[in-house]
Order: C-alpha cells, then structure tokens, then sequence
C-alpha cells in the first residue's frame, strides 16, 4: 500500500476517535449530588451494661426468692431459652414451667447472682455475656457458670429474647 495514503487514513481514523470520545463525554449527564453519609450514633456500652446489670441484679432476686411471676414477666413472649443439657424452651409458657419445677426441688446454693461481663449493642438489641456464681448460706462462692442473654429494648424496658447458660464443671 502507498505510504501516502496510509497515514492520512490513520490519522483520519485518530480524528474520528477522539470526536466520537468527546461526543460521549458531552452527551453523559452530570452525577447526582451523593448525599453525606453519617454514621449512626455509637450506643454508649457503658450505661448499657449497667442498664443490663441492674436487670440481671432484679434477676437474681427474684430467682433467690423463687418469684415465677417477677422472672417471667423479663421475657418476651416469643423468648427462647436454652438451659444446661436440656431440650431448647420456646415462649414464655414452657420456660415457665421449667422455672416451676425447678423451684419445687431443693436448691443445691441459697442464692445466686449474676455478673455481666460484657455487652454489645445494635440498635434496640443488646447481647450480654456474663458469669453466674452460686453461693452457700454464708455468702460463700460454691460455684459457677456462665451465660449469653440477648435483650431487645421494648418501650424502655429490657427483655431477655434469647439465652444460653451452663454450670461449670466442678
């Protein structure tokens, strides 16, 4: 081929190109404005698990003085719970008649309470982690176990939705 053609066709081609690219970058319509995007509010874990200890400190009163009514009255109605190597309860019913039963045994402590070592918060639903220490009639740790509680905040009150607890081995 005749080298002058060629580059003139290849510039030509260069030209056309580089208009058809302009031509396209008129055409594309500005980008919207992105509106700011804001985190949310962190949740102030502090007032939280003090909020969760109190709950878990009117838990272990009622529990030590065998209150069904006061206990059950802290779970949502579609709470499940699950206990120390036995079948999962669901609903408010089952886990109360569980509690019933095991208040008509004696009691192997003469109180217990409940310290929650952690928690983590999203929106209305705090998981709590927190250890369970027995005690004998003087006050002394007879023994122990551990727990995962997860809340949902309903009107401002806490209530228990989900748990998971088990005794340490001795």
């Amino acid at each position: 081929m005749n080298k002058k053609i060629l580059f003139p066709a290849f510039t030509a081609c260069v030209l056309l190109f580089a208009s058809c690219q302009d031509g396209d970058k008129k055409e594309t319509p500005a980008a919207a404005p992105v509106a700011a995007v804001t985190e949310p509010a962190k949740p102030d874990l502090a007032k939280i698990k003090a909020d969760i200890q109190a709950v878990e400190n009117a838990w272990a009163a009622a529990q030590n003085t065998k209150d069904v009514k006061t206990l059950i009255a802290m779970y949502a109605d579609d709470a499940v719970s699950m206990p120390d190597g036995e079948p999962a309860l669901a609903g408010k019913a089952a886990i109360q008649k569980k509690m019933e039963a095991d208040f008509a045994k004696p009691s192997k402590y003469a109180s217990v309470a409940f310290e929650t070592q952690d928690v983590y918060a999203q929106g209305d639903v705090v998981t709590e982690v927190g250890k369970t220490i027995y005690k004998d009639a003087a006050g002394k740790a007879v023994g122990g176990g551990k727990y995962f509680a997860i809340f949902q905040n309903k009107d401002g009150k806490y209530l228990c939705i989900r748990e998971i607890y088990n005794q340490d081995a001795k």
